[in-house]
């Protein structure tokens, strides 16, 4: 694959991953929709969408049932932690598992970081931090937890999807395997149906920025390395913040804009290739 390829799948990504951010915590604050119905309806209409784009474009479902399990974990944790968690302080737990994850993961397959792209790691997370830090709180010990156990669930979403060598259908396959284990979430789940507002947002949230960019992402990662692909991740919360002073009309801080440099130049450093 070519940087400018990789380069391009990976922003996409990450603009469907801060679109999604921004669907759940909608959903979930703005309507009445409960955490177990918003994160099953999303992994059916993943699938349902997967499914179809899959047969026009005459891809074979594959995926597996560890990476369904994943996603389900990941998609289901996210939804129930933000439920005892400021967005801030979830954002943090979220993204720390996750690093923690892939780069462990990394190291452990013998990838090693230069010098460079160490500092590089290093002022992504202080920006990160500096980002967040009007908004944390001391968690919730059960939502940090939960957000934690979401971390580590789509890091390992993510690793299992490094060698996919069609990304459509392996992430058709996942979702679709997901579809029935969203079932166990039932008990969890209220007996009135979801509220209509809340659907359009679960149903975007699955057919749009979580299948599709699911799989866009399973692309982007035959051209990044574990740490890479983790380090990355972290430019999420600066896209959501972003989203909010173009589409909100929030205000744009000195903080803000010393942040996204430290996040961006940091990704920049790590991804910096010989």
């Amino acid at each position: 694959m070519t940087i400018g390829r990789v380069f391009t799948l990976t922003v996409l990504a990450m603009l469907a991953f801060a679109g999604n951010s921004i669907l759940c915590r909608l959903a979930l604050k703005t309507t009445q929709i409960d955490a177990a119905s918003f994160t099953a309806i999303r992994i059916v209409s993943g699938a349902i969408a997967l499914w179809a784009i899959a047969r026009l474009r005459g891809s074979v479902v594959g995926g597996s049932w560890w990476s369904a399990l994943s996603l389900l974990a990941y998609a289901a944790l996210f939804s129930f932690a933000y439920l005892h968690l400021s967005a801030a302080t979830g954002a943090l737990l979220l993204f720390a598992a996750v690093q923690a994850t892939m780069v462990g993961a990394g190291l452990w397959r013998g990838e090693r970081m230069s010098a460079i792209q160490c500092l590089g790691f290093v002022v992504a997370l202080t920006g990160l931090v500096g980002l967040l830090l009007p908004g944390l709180s001391a968690p919730s010990p059960l939502g940090a937890v939960l957000m934690a156990g979401a971390g580590v669930a789509w890091g390992a979403y993510s690793l299992r999807g490094r060698g996919a060598a069609d990304p459509l259908g392996e992430t058709a396959g996942n979702f679709i395997r997901g579809a029935p284990l969203s079932l166990l979430l039932l008990p969890f789940s209220p007996l009135a149906p979801p509220p209509a507002d809340g659907m359009i947002y679960a149903v975007l949230s699955g057919a749009l920025t979580s299948g599709c960019g699911y799989a866009i992402w399973y692309a982007a990662l035959r051209g990044l390395s574990t740490t890479g692909a983790a380090t990355v991740q972290l430019s999420v919360p600066v896209i959501v913040a972003a989203a909010g002073v173009l589409l909100l009309g929030e205000p744009l801080s000195l903080r803000m804009l010393l942040a996204a440099a430290a996040i961006l130049g940091g990704i920049a450093l790590v991804l910096r290739r010989r």
